[in-house]
């Protein structure tokens, strides 16, 4: 069976002031696929909170980069793929570092930078992080049709369901 997806790329600076940019791009691509609005925002708080890691930590004052975030857009599923070029860090020993957390775990005891990772873990069905010449976080978010048969149309007949 042949997997068909789209692909569409976003390059930004990595400044605070375009978290916004990739957040409005996200929410158009989620609900152009059917995704309802807790999942939209769930995917939102997700995708911002790896692109302000991003904009907190891969860079410093003297060098700047670029945050590119792609979506890899399925008929059943959304990846978002956050990358930077910034210092690379080990997400396993910054985890430790953090302290266990589960499902459980009161926001309070999360440690400074634990929220971000934890919230991703918890809002995202999949969750994988690659640290090479930068970080890249993959995050995926199966979408949970309601509706029977084919998901063909236009873009003005799905907005409009």
């Amino acid at each position: 069976m042949k997997h068909h997806y789209d692909y569409i790329e976003l390059k930004v600076p990595a400044k605070p002031e375009f978290v916004g940019v990739v957040r409005l791009t996200l929410s158009g691509i989620a609900s152009r696929m059917g995704y309802s609005y807790e999942e939209i925002e769930d995917l939102k708080i997700a995708t911002s909170e790896a692109c302000t890691n991003a904009v907190h930590h891969a860079y410093d004052e003297k060098v700047t980069g670029d945050i590119i975030v792609g979506f890899g857009v399925y008929e059943t599923k959304l990846e978002i793929i956050v990358s930077d070029n910034g210092k690379s860090f080990d997400v396993n020993e910054m985890k430790e570092g953090m302290g266990p957390y589960n499902q459980s775990t009161s926001v309070e005891d999360l440690t400074e930078g634990g929220l971000g990772l934890y919230l991703i873990e918890t809002l995202m069905d999949d969750v994988k992080f690659k640290s090479d010449n930068g970080i890249s976080v993959l995050m995926t978010k199966q979408l949970q049709r309601e509706r029977v048969g084919s998901d063909e149309g236009t873009i003005a007949t799905n907005q409009l369901e």
